[in-house]
């Protein structure tokens, strides 16, 4: 009774901590679905009678050497983040679960090969990867995309490769090999739905990660090109002017902060939930 009594506020505190999270992640994604509409100015649109303004009633966050509002562009990069994020994890857990679903149901030769091959992938730093891959395929916004797909994706693979080893012996999988299942069928059918949820987990932290693996491409002008605005791109922006306009770089940084804070907040409480031995 007494441990039930003291997990119960921990409880509370970790719902609250994933409901912040989600509020976050909620506001964030409506401002990108919405910037056109809520962005008082053209985010790409330059004012030379207005550069370097400090934030004030016009220019709530100020605007920058080219005299864009930093408010506007803050809201154009959400999308452009969320986009990318969103976009490479996806191709990531999708590739990389097939991997491991394929690695551990059919073991031997094909499971040393492929996890030889992601190990290969799992050794390199995680930003060297991506900053050798961009750098190789050249600076765009769809070469960034694939440098942070083929990043995560060991990852995924790795994790839905030990989820599958844990249930292919259980007696549900046994039961459709039995019935005469073809092994496409059991994997996709029988195991995957059984092994999504830390897949999903996985998934809502490396978008987090990846978010800040695309502000570093973006800042070292590896990611998306001028003159769309992201956030990475807006602090590389803001460096030769750090002593006279400081609020060029406060409000992407503090971007990146937030919605980093608040997806892995969220990605806390969907482990938590999908996870029983959190509970």
């Amino acid at each position: 009774m007494k441990a039930a009594a003291i997990a119960h506020p921990r409880r509370r505190v970790r719902d609250w901590r994933a409901l912040a999270g989600a509020v976050v992640a909620v506001v964030v994604v409506l401002l990108a679905v919405a910037g056109p509409l809520v962005s008082p100015y053209d985010p790409v649109q330059t004012n030379f009678a207005a550069t370097l303004n400090g934030p004030d009633a016009r220019y709530w966050f100020g605007t920058d050497d080219l005299g864009r509002d930093i408010l506007s562009r803050v809201i154009a990069g959400a999308r452009v983040s969320l986009f990318v994020g969103f976009a490479s994890v996806t191709a990531s857990m999708a590739l990389g679960t097939i991997i491991g679903l394929v690695a551990g149901y059919v073991g031997g030769l094909a499971d040393a090969v492929l996890m030889r091959m992601m190990d290969v992938l799992f050794a390199f730093p995680s930003i060297l990867l991506a900053l050798a891959i961009t750098a190789s395929l050249g600076p765009s916004l769809g070469n960034a995309m694939i440098a942070i797909a083929v990043v995560y994706l060991p990852v995924f693979a790795r994790l839905a490769r030990a989820q599958v080893l844990v249930v292919r012996g259980l007696a549900y999988v046994d039961a459709a090999r039995a019935t005469g299942s073809r092994p496409l069928a059991i994997l996709f059918r029988t195991i995957l739905p059984n092994i999504t949820g830390p897949i999903l987990v996985q998934g809502s932290l490396l978008f987090a990660a990846a978010i800040i693996t695309e502000s570093y491409l973006s800042f070292l002008g590896l990611g998306i090109q001028p003159p769309t605005p992201s956030w990475g791109s807006m602090l590389r922006d803001a460096t030769g002017f750090l002593e006279i306009a400081p609020w060029m770089a406060w409000y992407p940084g503090i971007a990146i902060f937030v919605t980093v804070l608040g997806l892995n907040l969220l990605g806390d409480g969907l482990r938590d939930r999908l996870d029983p031995r959190q509970r």
